[in-house]
């Protein structure tokens, strides 16, 4: 009977080889067969356990992947880089545990299936007939055989978990019972009674892991954001607080800028814009509402040269230090302001200052000690002088090199005194000056050109001393003053001489004897009737004459030969003389040079016009007689 169950076993099982002892009976293969029904009905339950166990390792890496990603999806783009690598990373191991667990179930399979034909007929056979004696027989088995089934049963359950490949020689009951321990190999080993435990750790930790890379990542990404807001910093051009445009291409929206010129004129700004370039050279204001200078704003343009402000509403108190500091500025422009005072912090580079139509009423002593490179300075239309106040004398010698000086329009009694021996042009028009006095200049000055036109002078006021040390004087407008006679002891070197608009009756001789260079003479709008003969001979350089606006009866006569052009409109003249135009030794007089004669609005009778008078003329068209 032994052999025969021997070599059955043998048969039935092709895939695996035992050797088994010579007291093994049919009862071990009866109790084999319902241990292995026994283990069948585990296994099923440790896999069913398994696959739950896997479902939520899954769903709850999915559920951390979903927030990993909510996080990385705000961070940059290496973070998002590094999220889809983590996510990738997590796929792959989830794709390898499922390929792991289709291979188990189907190893599984394919193990019932070859199991199916050795131990399904054994077990239907067996179970059928014999099970009570099976379970009876197992109660009353000796020790022997009994420690003989369990180790066959735990045999066959090595059989189960080994892949069908691997073949096993029991060599006794210690290698089997080490084949079969929990250390074995292999793809497929038999899971622990602890493992759920284990299972429940591992999870806590990859969750505490995953908690703290979260916040790391946060800090991290916090960490990136300083340092690259830090770096976009450093980058920016360094530039004021208050604004951030002060660029050389920028331009302010309410200005039009030419190069380095920045023009903001006549668009209504009650302030200076903001952003207009450093390298500015010339900055036009003029025409708009601005009442008032940001503190230390112009100080910042080095390159500005020309600032223009005309026509604002800028008072003592907004400009106050608006002006100190500024490295290159030449020209500044502040008319038609409300300025009642020169301000006090001008640069010492100035060569311009124009504070004309403003409410200027003094000159402080000690104002122009920081602009001795002043070259120009124009106050008209001012209130100096106003309530019997005058400018002091020498306020203006720290000017040094000064050229023009405008103090028109004003309610000035006098001429300033001690002026700078530098100043080459001085314009007092429109003023309350009665007299010049001798000590207006303390030596030779350079002084050029002087208008005391629209004044009060009389022919006391013009003594001998009033332009003594005037010696260069070239250009003199008298116009629109109270003299009644050409004055005399005017300088030699006086070429343009303007005495219209006084109360002028008649010229003498001698009027002119000491202008020798005299080119330009007015004597328009006076009350002249009468001219000496020969009163313009004595001026050789004669080009231009107007006597125009008079009460002349006849053309004067001798009138110079080299003149260009005469203007005798609007008079009463009713003769032209033969030798008015014409006139020499003998009867051939030489040409005359004049071009244009005017004489309209006069009395002349064309019909008795003597032609011998216009004999040294060269045209008759020379003469305007309407």
């Amino acid at each position: 009977m032994e052999p025969f169950i021997l070599l059955f076993w043998i048969f039935a099982v092709p895939g695996h080889t035992f050797v088994l002892q010579s007291g093994v009976n049919v009862t071990v293969m009866q109790n084999i067969s319902a241990e292995d029904d026994l283990w069948a009905d585990q296994r099923l339950d440790y896999s069913t356990e398994a696959l739950n166990t896997e479902k939520e390792k899954k769903s709850e890496e999915e559920v951390t992947m979903k927030e990993a990603e909510e996080e990385m999806d705000t961070d940059e783009e290496h973070g998002v880089q590094k999220a889809k690598r983590v996510k990738q990373t997590r796929e792959s191991d989830v794709k390898s545990k499922v390929l792991e667990k289709i291979e188990e179930q189907q190893g599984q399979n394919l193990y019932e299936h070859d199991m199916s034909d050795v131990t399904k007929p054994i077990l239907t056979a067996q179970n059928t007939s014999h099970s009570q004696d099976i379970e009876e027989q197992e109660e009353h088995l000796p020790p022997t055989m009994a420690t003989i089934s369990q180790r066959v049963l735990n045999l066959h359950t090595e059989s189960v978990t080994a892949p069908s490949s691997f073949s096993f020689t029991s060599r006794g009951p210690e290698a089997v019972a080490a084949r079969a321990g929990p250390t074995a190999k292999g793809p497929f080993t038999v899971e622990s009674k602890n493992k759920p435990k284990d299972n429940m750790k591992l999870k806590a930790k990859k969750k505490k892991a995953l908690k703290v890379k979260a916040k790391k990542s946060k800090v991290t990404k916090k960490a990136k954001k300083l340092k690259k807001f830090k770096r976009e910093r450093k980058l920016k051009p360094t530039t004021p607080s208050y604004f951030p445009y002060f660029e050389d291409h920028y331009c302010p929206s309410e200005c039009s800028c030419y190069g380095r010129v920045v023009q903001c004129s006549n668009k209504n700004l009650d302030k200076i814009p903001y952003g207009i370039p450093y390298n500015s050279r010339y900055i036009l204001l003029m025409n708009n509402h601005i009442d008032s200078i940001q503190l230390k704003l112009l100080s910042e343009y080095d390159s500005m040269e020309f600032l223009v402000l005309s026509n604002n509403y800028l008072i003592d108190e907004t400009v106050e230090g608006s002006f100190e500091g500024i490295k290159s500025l030449k020209r500044l422009y502040v008319e038609r302001n409300l300025l009642q005072s020169i301000p006090n912090d001008l640069p010492v580079t100035l060569e311009e200052l124009r504070l004309d139509g403003n409410q200027v009423s003094v000159i402080p002593a000690t104002i122009f000690g920081r602009c001795p490179n002043l070259l120009i300075l124009s106050l008209s239309n001012n209130s100096l002088g106003s309530k019997s106040s005058t400018i002091p004398p020498g306020v203006l010698l720290p000017l040094g090199k000064l050229r023009t000086l405008t103090l028109s329009y004003n309610q000035l009694a006098s001429v300033p005194l001690q002026l700078p021996l530098s100043l080459r042009e001085l314009y007092l028009r429109g003023n309350r000056i009665q007299r010049l006095q001798g000590d207006m200049f303390w030596g030779k000055a350079e002084l050029q050109v002087l208008d005391l036109s629209a004044n009060r002078l009389t022919d006391k006021g013009l003594g001998k001393a009033a332009l003594l040390n005037a010696s260069r004087l070239e250009s003199l407008n008298l116009e629109g003053n109270l003299l009644k006679q050409v004055p005399l002891h005017l300088p030699h070197s006086i070429k343009t001489l303007n005495l219209e608009g006084n109360f002028i009756s008649s010229i003498g001789k001698d009027a002119f004897i000491s202008m020798p260079q005299l080119e330009h003479l007015g004597l328009a709008r006076n009350k002249i009737t009468k001219v000496a003969l020969g009163a313009f001979r004595v001026l050789p350089l004669l080009h231009q004459l107007d006597m125009s606006h008079n009460t002349l009866q006849q053309v004067p006569r001798q009138l110079p030969l080299w003149l260009h052009s005469a203007t005798f409109s609007h008079n009463k003249i009713r003769v032209i003389p033969r030798d008015a135009f014409c006139w020499g030794q003998g009867n051939e007089s030489p040409l005359s040079r004049l071009v244009m004669v005017h004489l309209q609005y006069n009395l002349i009778d064309l019909g008795h016009l003597d032609t011998l008078a216009f004999r040294c003329l060269r045209g008759f068209q020379v003469v305007q007689f309407y």
